[in-house]
């Protein structure tokens, strides 16, 4: 059972570092309707990884009751080792390809605020940020 969900889950993981690729690119190609589309599925894929971990690590603590007397490396055989450490890879993998995402993320949300400010200088009243009677580009009339 234990290498059945260590299975799913890295098939899971493999399908999020996917998703965030995909993601990578549309935000290159100023792509965002397939992002927002793909994140109700990246949710979904993110929310099923944390239970196959849940049942993961509820099998092991259940290997590990048992067998009280038995390391865990010698409770798991080879194909469970070498499923743990391409989960291990896998989990990396995806840290380094989510934060190249955020990366772009930030860039681009930078760009877009420094479009705004251009085009509707704001100025801070307290904690507010309102926008400024100085406007260059902008004319407002009421």
């Amino acid at each position: 059972m234990l290498s059945h969900h260590l299975q799913n889950a890295l098939k899971d993981l493999r399908d999020l570092i996917e998703i965030t690729e995909s993601d990578i690119e549309d935000i290159k190609k100023a792509k965002h309707d397939p992002q927002f589309e793909r994140l109700s599925l990246k949710e979904e894929k993110l929310k099923a990884f944390e239970t196959k971990k849940a049942m993961i690590d509820h099998e092991i603590s259940n290997l590990m009751t048992s067998h009280p007397n038995t390391a865990l490396p010698d409770l798991l055989n080879q194909e469970q080792h070498q499923l743990l450490e391409d989960l291990k890879v896998e989990l990396s993998r995806l840290h380094e390809v989510n934060k190249k995402y955020a990366k772009l993320v930030l860039v681009v949300s930078n760009l877009y605020n420094n479009f705004l400010e251009q085009i509707v200088p704001t100025e801070m009243q307290g904690y507010q940020k309102v926008a400024s009677k100085n406007s260059n580009i902008l004319e407002v009339r009421v």
